[in-house]
């Protein structure tokens, strides 16, 4: 039967003019839809976004998802999407996704990440594998990857990192070892003007003893 201009009763059982269905075939969810003071029921094949679908011997029923900024869940207490901007994790949804785990983008959904452990302390503050020598060296930290993350796309944060710091000696005991010059390279130059002009004077020499 159908009530008004909008067919109210279709998929029911039993129907009232005022309230619509009250009572549906076998394989719909009843539905009560809610529009202002008004309600009225409804016979669906699924429920509508936040209600899921509850079968119970007497009657199925469209019943509301419990969980906070869910589109459309499982089971009272599982989501399975969430609404926009937030991201899925057993069954709940989030803003970000919690500690030791990573967000999937194109899925929207919380994966595990990738697992590191404790920084180890500084090392030695050194420069160019010298502990000595210098005012300023590196020194640095790092940590082991305890668990790999699920998918290759997730990075892993970093394992390594290096400061400034500055060398506890400047100078090295008993002046073993001393800072390499910085003019080595010039005298270098040098040596090779000097053997090219060498060469130079005895190739004018042999030119001057022919021509005599």
């Amino acid at each position: 039967a159908n009530y008004g201009p909008n067919p109210i009763c279709k998929g029911c059982l039993s129907c009232s003019k005022d309230n619509g269905c009250i009572r549906c075939q076998h394989k719909l969810f009843f539905f009560l839809r809610r529009e202002g003071m008004r309600q009225y029921g409804e016979c669906l094949h699924s429920c509508p976004s936040g209600y899921y679908g509850l079968r119970t011997p007497d009657m199925n029923r469209c019943s509301r998802c419990r969980i906070e900024n869910c589109d459309s869940c499982f089971s009272r207490d599982f989501c399975t999407k969430c609404k926009t901007g937030f991201y899925s994790h057993r069954g709940r949804c989030f803003r970000g996704c919690p500690t030791g785990f990573a967000a999937l983008e194109e899925l929207m959904e919380c994966v595990e990440g990738c697992e590191v452990g404790q920084w180890s302390e500084w090392g030695t503050c050194s420069r160019n594998n010298r502990t000595c020598g210098f005012k300023w060296g590196l020194e640095t930290r790092t940590r082991q990857i305890v668990k790999k993350p699920a998918k290759d796309t997730i990075p892993c944060p970093t394992i390594a990192e290096s400061r400034r710091c500055k060398m506890a000696m400047r100078h090295c005991p008993g002046g073993k070892w001393r800072r390499p010059a910085k003019t080595k390279d010039k005298k270098k130059k040098k040596n090779n003007l000097m053997e090219r002009a060498q060469k130079q004077h005895s190739i004018f020499l042999a030119t001057d003893k022919t021509s005599q």
